[in-house]
């Protein structure tokens, strides 16, 4: 396990956070689901390929000890965070429609009865369209779930069927239908373009599909092909860079017809419906991560810490039964490191965010990287804004060489 010392003398003379309080998220993750799809590099374990049933009517296996692992979980990770309020939840996964509303309603009511919650806050579950049914969506609403993340991904079922999903386009179509009935006002779609086997017209015919529904929200982005999945270990024939480009700009261009403001890289929002989970990711806030392979990110008063989860769910249950050991991995960013890990997440933003923001969640004065924020404009990639750290279209284009310019160097590390 990688450890900075916290106490590092070097790091307090660099750091010093003002006293305005940083926003805090908690994102819980449920690790199971009834098949792993093909192209999915999440930490998700496939029921069946585990040897256990492959239905969403049945209990997930479990589930008891699991729920019992992540108050466990959260109540080692409370020192950190000690009376800080939080803002939005998200359960993702995994599939975690596949927890029963029991299941949900316990863990929603743990973290309740252990953290500040605040009045407002947004609360997300993901859900595949393949496993749920009104019971389930009614009860994840009644235990307090006020925003759905359907992964929806296409509504082809010949690209459905490509992509391993468990969904067919009509129970796509149904899930929105009962989530509405039950009384969600706020239900994001995932939607992929540049599928195998797709061209234009089904990139239009797929987007068109989603916008018919009216969701309050779109994450819209192209498939990519990640090491460790399937699609790595045998390549699908994708269309080519040309033609995904103009799906994309396709996709954009309808989105923005429909009343959609793109905020983010792949996320589309109507007026006052963007992820405030998400926003608080990309505007470098912190976030508590329980369960199997979840990520957090903490700011105290010496640095930024991030705390990773055993990944596998048994060793996970089993650690923390037996010893309390759940911890896969913990350690402090460097000063060094900082401003290329602000920038990676702020510049996704479309709008970007103010350039006070990066003292206020760096703990660093932006003096110090004033030469490559030059170069940053020099070469275009920047907004010449002054008060804002925003990325240029042709910033946006290029954002890897962007960012490679805050990358640290010899001058960092002195």
């Amino acid at each position: 396990m990688g450890r900075a010392d916290p106490a590092s003398n070097r790091r307090k003379k660099r750091l010093s956070f003002p006293r305005r309080a940083i926003p805090l998220s908690l994102y819980v993750h449920i690790p199971w689901c009834l098949r792993k799809c093909p192209y999915c590099d999440f930490n998700s374990h496939a029921l069946l390929a585990e040897g256990l049933p492959l239905s969403h009517h049945q209990a997930l296996p479990l589930e008891a000890p699991y729920l019992d692992a992540l108050c466990r979980d959260l109540e080692q990770e409370l020192p950190f965070v000690a009376g800080r309020e939080v803002a939005t939840f998200f359960i993702g996964g995994g599939t975690p429609s596949l927890l029963s509303c029991a299941g949900l309603d316990r863990l929603l009511t743990s973290l309740r009865d252990r953290l500040p919650i605040s009045a407002s806050a947004e609360v997300t579950l993901e859900a595949n369209p393949g496993a749920v049914d009104v019971e389930r969506f009614a009860g994840f609403k009644a235990a307090g779930v006020n925003r759905l993340s359907l992964g929806i991904q296409s509504f082809n079922d010949a690209s459905l069927s490509r992509l391993g999903r468990i969904h067919n386009r009509a129970e796509a179509i149904a899930a929105f239908a009962l989530a509405r009935r039950v009384g969600y006002d706020n239900i994001n779609l995932d939607l992929m373009f540049g599928l195998p086997g797709q061209d234009l017209v089904g990139a239009k015919a797929d987007l068109a599909a989603a916008l018919a529904l009216a969701p309050e929200h779109i994450s819209y982005y192209q498939l990519g092909i990640e090491p460790e999945t399937a699609f790595y270990r045998r390549p699908p024939q994708l269309p080519d860079e040309e033609t995904c480009l103009a799906m994309q700009a396709q996709g954009v261009a309808m989105l923005a017809a429909a009343g959609f403001v793109q905020y983010e890289v792949s996320a589309y929002a109507q007026p006052n419906r963007q992820c405030q989970h998400n926003r608080n990711y990309w505007e470098f806030g912190d976030y508590l991560g329980i369960g199997a392979g979840a990520h957090g990110k903490i700011t105290g008063a010496e640095g930024v810490r991030r705390r990773a989860k055993y990944q596998n769910p048994r060793t996970y249950i089993e650690g923390i039964q037996a010893n309390g050991a759940y911890l896969a991995d913990e350690e402090w960013v460097s000063p060094s490191d900082l401003p290329v890990e602000f920038m990676l997440n702020a510049l996704r933003l479309v709008e970007g965010v103010p350039s006070a923001l990066y003292a206020e969640r760096t703990g660093l004065s932006l003096s110090r990287i004033s030469d490559k924020l030059a170069l940053s404009r020099t070469r275009g990639w920047l907004d010449p804004r002054e008060d804002r750290l925003v990325a240029t279209k042709t910033g946006r284009q290029f954002l890897n060489n962007l960012l490679e310019l805050f990358l640290p160097d010899d001058a960092d590390q002195a």
